[in-house]
């Protein structure tokens, strides 16, 4: 185990606490729908999964956390007893971003999943869950891609509409990178 892992594991319950806290103190929303196909979001508790499935119509969930962050968190075999499709794209908090071949799996899920047709019983469109943590870096890096991906966006303009969203997404320079190789294999050149 690296000193970075190590370091996120040692920090992951105080950090857990501090977005709980922030949660309910200020105007932080545990998660945030970022368009009618994405809701980025912070780890999703059991508490919450009536609500993602009935009111959010979720379908799909991305995790970019460790299989240690899921403890307290509904993993993907709680969420395929609940018919949701899981995807796991481990990323070590703080220290690392997802890979390119990660940001690209996770885009493709979605893509996947919300282009499933619709049943009768339930015209509503699927949502993808995206989280990591807090839902403010990891996850919003897939996010930017995706709407990198969708909307042809640039990485600014990808970041913009987060922020519009969920203001309290934090992106470093390494997340920065990511969303700019991103765009650069993904959005064809005029």
């Amino acid at each position: 185990m690296t000193t970075n892992s190590m370091f996120a594991r040692f920090t992951f319950y105080p950090t857990l606490f501090y977005n709980v806290v922030m949660e309910k103190i200020s105007s932080r929303r545990w998660f945030d729908r970022i368009d009618d196909n994405v809701i980025l979001g912070a780890l999703p508790f059991p508490s919450l999964t009536r609500r993602l499935l009935e009111e959010e119509n979720v379908k799909g969930v991305i995790s970019m956390n460790e299989d240690y962050e899921l403890f307290l968190a509904n993993n993907g075999k709680r969420w395929n007893a609940y018919g949701v499709e899981f995807l796991q794209l481990a990323t070590t908090d703080i220290f690392a971003t997802p890979c390119q071949q990660k940001l690209n799996d996770g885009v493709s899920f979605i893509y996947r999943v919300v282009n499933k047709e619709p049943s009768l019983d339930e015209p509503k469109k699927p949502t993808v869950y995206v989280h990591c943590k807090a839902g403010r870096t990891r996850s919003a890096t897939l996010v930017g891609c995706y709407l990198i991906k969708r909307y042809n966006w640039t990485p600014e303009q990808a970041v913009q509409h987060m922020q519009d969203k969920r203001s309290h997404i934090l992106l470093h320079t390494k997340q920065w990178e990511a969303l700019r190789v991103f765009y650069e294999l993904n959005i064809p050149k005029t």
